[in-house]
């Protein structure tokens, strides 16, 4: 097997397979394929541990279906495109080097990767489109590519030491990394700071990848500029939006008592 990741801004990762060589990714990822792979969809992919597995990896935010492309008899080629401007990482798989991803950042790995839930927690309506904060957890035996938005900023961190990144940020990290969800100190902070009342805190040691574009802040930004915006941009208003408008409701149906 060989590969390459081709462009700097929507890159593309092609993948050169011997025959009976294979990959997998989620349903819909193809760019395109050679004549000679053979595409079949399944439920359980990736050494995935059949209904189990495949329940960890939906809950994980991955799909109900993965696709594998396989190279029959001769080499082909098979390539996945990214679906936002960033980029396209590599990492090795194995015993102790497993990894998090953000919920959509898993683009394809070799069969015996796994995909399972890694971290949920429920943040309150309005906030990451009203399905809480999610991570993936990339395990297994192989090589995975991650797809990070924006540019990619790495930080290795040392024993015990913590950076707080503002949770749609969060691109990757090793499992070695603790994390937590937290809030902004601080109830002005919180309110009129423009930030968001959530911080994720991620504590070393490991090496942590940032991606500077996350999708619910571009959302957020082109919102404004989409004919009949009222619902979307009410869905995309993400933390801010939905914070202040409970707390006006909140003041609201407090003067109505």
């Amino acid at each position: 097997m060989q590969t390459r990741i081709q462009g700097t801004v929507m890159p593309v990762l092609e993948i050169q397979l011997g025959p009976n060589e294979s990959v997998f990714a989620e349903s819909g990822e193809l760019s395109w394929m050679t004549a000679s792979i053979q595409m079949t969809t399944h439920t359980q992919m990736g050494g995935g541990g059949g209904l189990l597995g495949m329940f960890k990896r939906v809950v994980g935010g991955g799909s109900f279906f993965m696709t594998e492309y396989r190279a029959m008899q001769v080499p082909g080629e098979v390539a996945f495109a990214a679906r936002m401007p960033g980029h396209i990482v590599p990492v090795p798989v194995g015993p102790g080097s497993e990894y998090l991803v953000h919920r959509h950042g898993f683009l394809c790995g070799t069969p015996q990767v796994t995909l399972s839930v890694g971290f949920q927690q429920s943040l309150g309506a309005g906030i990451f489109g009203g399905d809480g904060f999610m991570l993936q957890k990339v395990g297994g035996t192989g090589t995975a590519w991650l797809e990070l938005s924006g540019e990619l900023i790495r930080k290795d961190l040392a024993p015990g030491e913590t950076l707080r990144v503002h949770p749609g940020h969060v691109g990757a990290f090793q499992a070695s990394v603790s994390f937590q969800i937290t809030t902004v100190p601080g109830i002005k902070n919180a309110i009129f700071g423009g930030d968001g009342i959530f911080l994720a805190a991620l504590t070393g040691p490991g090496t942590v990848w940032l991606q500077t574009l996350p999708i619910s802040r571009l959302a957020h930004q082109i919102a404004e500029y989409l004919p009949n915006n009222g619902s979307g941009g009410a869905r995309a208003a993400g933390v801010g939006g939905g914070l202040l408008g409970g707390i006006v409701g909140s003041m609201l149906n407090g003067d109505n008592n």
